[in-house]
């Protein structure tokens, strides 16, 4: 019984580690850095409290009695052990990157969120070549919508497919045809940036957006899904 109680103290220890990491960094207990890794370690109380269930499950001893307490301690142990591993894989199948946008050559520019970024470890400036390179091969589909409307009407569809977000607007800026705003991440309270902007054309308008990352090397795909889902809505507010 002892060690069965052990097998499910190093499994709740492992959700515990697991469920701190995200919600700390939000209220400014630790950095992001700390928060992973904590996240890390939940991984690995993860795996000790699974290979220990597993063990006591196996030898005839300690499994009697207490077999409901072991496999309760191998599938939480599991649970914990597939985010981090779900994450990982998450991370290596998207580009390393943190800057997306639909005009790659010439990006929107962040103008009213510039000083919401002043301590950002990553700067507003857009890399350049090499992100816009790996962009078009992960995200080849996030490329500037044109229109056959006229720059206030695509200007107020977009702006009411931002408000639809789960968006904080920062700056409305019609003679600019452009639009600015935040949104924070749920689980750490990452803040990334979205810039809209509407231009006039011969036969219309176009309309590109950009989304940025203020901390982290790679955003896990989240700004590429980001702009999709303004997209989505603004083809909805155009019908």
């Amino acid at each position: 019984m002892k060690w069965s109680l052990l097998a499910l103290l190093v499994a709740g220890v492992a959700v515990i580690l697991l469920l701190i990491g995200g919600p700390g960094t939000r209220l400014g207990l630790w950095d992001f850095g700390f928060g992973f890794q904590l996240m890390r370690y939940a991984l690995y109380a993860g795996i000790a409290g699974a290979s220990l269930a597993l063990v006591l499950l196996i030898i005839p001893a300690t499994r009697k009695g207490s077999a409901f307490m072991l496999i309760l301690a191998m599938i939480t142990s599991l649970v914990v052990i597939t985010v981090p591993l779900q994450l990982r894989d998450t991370a290596r199948s998207v580009p390393f990157i943190h800057d997306i946008t639909t005009d790659t050559s010439n990006p929107p520019q962040f103008v009213a969120v510039l000083p919401l970024r002043a301590d950002a470890p990553n700067p507003p400036e857009y890399a350049g070549a090499e992100v816009a390179a790996q962009q078009l091969e992960a995200y080849p589909d996030i490329q500037t919508r044109a229109f056959e409307r006229s720059t206030d009407e695509v200007f107020q569809a977009a702006l009411a497919a931002a408000e639809a977000q789960p968006w904080d607007i920062i700056d409305v800026a019609a003679a600019d045809g452009r639009i600015e705003a935040v949104e924070t991440t749920l689980w750490y309270g990452f803040k990334d940036d979205v810039v809209i902007r509407i231009e006039p054309t011969p036969g219309g308008s176009k309309l590109d957006v950009r989304s940025k990352s203020r901390i982290g090397g790679s955003d896990l795909g989240a700004n590429a899904a980001r702009i999709r889902e303004f997209l989505a809505s603004l083809e909805q507010q155009l019908d």
